[in-house]
């Protein structure tokens, strides 16, 4: 195990050389019990809002979707 920590350590090293930073970053757990019944109910929300329309829009005008296939 020792082995496999020195190479890790080895790559971070590298990478913080190159400018980059380790980040941990917390994502919603799909396979959570209720968990598509509470986007439903936010996606609910923010279609009832007055200006979702508008912000999906402004969103959209400047998405660059170029590199999707």
């Amino acid at each position: 195990m020792e082995k496999v920590a020195k190479r890790v350590r080895k790559h971070r090293a590298k990478l913080r050389l190159a400018g980059l930073k380790p980040v941990t970053i917390w994502v919603a757990d799909k396979s959570r019990p209720g968990f598509a019944e509470d986007i439903r109910r936010q996606c609910e929300l923010v279609n009832a809002s007055r200006d979702s329309k508008r912000v999906m829009d402004e969103m959209l005008a400047v998405a660059d979707f170029s590199d999707w296939k």
